[in-house]
């Protein structure tokens, strides 16, 4: 397959020329909770205000169409171009698994998985966005690598982590590489950070690693999300915490989390 070289690229330009902030959610490991912060960010965003965008990169296991709700689909247009999905009037969505039969496997190789992420940033209508939000999958492959080629220069990485000590290793991990790439941290987020049961704060998974990571890279903490079953079994259902779970301290938290992003990407 032959590519415009000068095409590809004056269609990236086109996209950065609409998009005034790109953020990338990267965890090192799995199982963490970074979809769940890349969906809630999004949302959080999109109800302050800001015309939103979220792109699922993780293609093997692409995760936002279950808890943005799994309606709303994309469409093409007159000129083959991708029109995402709207989720709110000011939130669009864009993953793999809107475009595949439900549990059907992606089996690729590298080349198609870039090829595909070309398509999702250049050959799709976004619009004018102040935030895209891309949810990376976990560690340092090819997804990861082919967003910040064809990217270049984003303004940050957000780097999700639990308390364990295991999850901070994988962290360093991918920190690493998002420094080979020339790509900066703008912050941490601590998920799972605690629980509360009653009137006593219990650390199902440690206290205070995200301390140890802010201090150790000299990064900030951007937000502590807190465990709660009740916010679980809303995303199970397609119903973001920040849009279905008012008033709950987990939505709280992921309101601070939008507003500490957007000041540090603003400022």
């Amino acid at each position: 397959m032959n590519f415009n070289i000068n095409n590809e690229d004056s269609k990236i330009k086109g996209l950065k020329e609409n998009v005034k902030h790109f953020i990338a959610v990267l965890s090192g490991k799995g199982g963490v909770g970074k979809t769940t912060v890349a969906v809630n960010l999004a949302t959080a965003l999109a109800e302050s205000g800001y015309n939103v965008g979220i792109l699922d990169i993780d293609i093997h296991g692409p995760d936002i169409v279950r808890m943005l709700g799994g309606n709303a689909i994309p469409t093409v247009d007159e000129d083959e171009k991708i029109i995402p999905a709207e989720i709110l009037p000011n939130l669009k969505a864009l993953s793999i698994s809107m475009m595949v039969e439900e549990g059907k496997p992606i089996i690729w190789r590298g080349p198609l998985k870039h090829s595909a992420i070309k398509q999702f940033l250049g050959d799709t209508k976004w619009g004018e966005l102040d935030f895209m939000i891309f949810d990376l999958p976990p560690g340092t492959g090819d997804e990861a690598l082919s967003l910040f080629q064809t990217l270049g220069q984003s303004d940050g990485v957000i780097m999700v982590t639990t308390p364990q000590k295991v999850a901070l290793d994988d962290v360093r991990r991918a920190i690493a590489f998002v420094e080979a790439m020339n790509q900066k941290v703008i912050g941490i987020v601590e998920n799972m950070s605690y629980m509360r049961c009653k009137e006593e704060v219990v650390y199902p998974f440690g206290k205070g690693g995200a301390d140890i990571l802010a201090q150790e890279y000299n990064i900030p903490v951007l937000g502590r999300i807190p465990m709660d079953p009740k916010a679980l079994e809303l995303l199970d259902e397609g119903k973001p915490i920040t849009l279905y779970y008012r008033g709950s301290e987990v939505e709280k938290a992921f309101r601070e989390l939008a507003e500490n992003v957007a000041k540090a990407v603003e400022k």
